[in-house]
C-alpha cells in the first residue's frame, strides 16, 4: 500500500515583479516550498533576495534585459506536477503539450481557467502597480500530484 502525503507542497506562482519585492510577497514566498515565476523581475538583486526566499523557478520576461540569462521557457516538476512556465502565454506553443500547468505573465491581470484539460494560470503583478489593476499572485496546494487548491492573493493596498 502506498503512503500518501500527509503534509502538501505550497507553490508560490507569480509575475511581473518589476525590480521590486513587496513585504507581503516576501512572506508568501518564505511560506512556500517552491515558486514558478513568469517573468519581468527586472533586476539581478531582487533574484538573490527571491532564491534566499524558497527554490525559485523563473524565465524571462521582455523587460528582463539585465536578466539575459534566463530562459525564455521553462518546464520543471514540481510534487508531481508538470509545469511550463513562459513570459508570455504566446510562447508556450507546442511545450504547452507536455504541461499540466502553464504559468504565464506579462498582461499584469490575473487569469485562471482550464483548457483542453491543462491549467494556463496568469497570476497577475505583484510588483509596482500599473495599467490600474490590482496587484495579484496565487499559491498552489499540491499532495500526491495533485492540485489541492489554487488562492489567488490580492496584494495589500499598505504594502504599495
Amino acid at each position: 500500500m502506498q503512503q500518501k502525503n500527509l503534509n502538501p507542497t505550497r507553490i508560490a506562482i507569480l509575475a511581473d515583479t518589476h525590480d521590486v519585492l513587496l513585504p507581503q510577497v516576501k512572506e508568501i514566498l518564505k511560506s512556500c516550498d517552491a515558486a514558478v515565476h513568469a517573468g519581468d523581475v527586472t533586476d539581478e538583486r531582487v533574484m538573490d533576495e527571491m532564491r534566499g526566499l524558497t527554490n525559485i523557478y523563473v524565465v524571462r520576461g521582455n523587460n528582463d534585459i539585465a536578466l539575459g540569462y534566463l530562459r525564455r521557457t521553462l518546464a520543471c516538476t514540481l510534487a508531481g506536477i508538470s509545469f511550463l512556465a513562459v513570459h508570455d502565454r504566446r510562447d508556450a506553443g507546442r511545450q504547452a503539450a507536455g504541461a499540466q500547468v502553464v504559468v504565464y505573465g506579462h498582461t499584469h491581470k490575473y487569469a485562471q481557467k482550464v483548457i483542453g484539460g491543462r491549467l494556463w494560470l496568469n497570476p497577475g503583478s505583484c510588483g509596482r502597480k500599473r495599467f490600474g489593476g490590482e496587484l495579484t499572485m496565487a499559491v498552489m496546494t499540491v499532495a500526491d500530484g495533485k492540485i489541492l487548491g489554487i488562492e489567488k492573493i490580492v496584494i495589500r493596498e499598505e504594502n504599495v
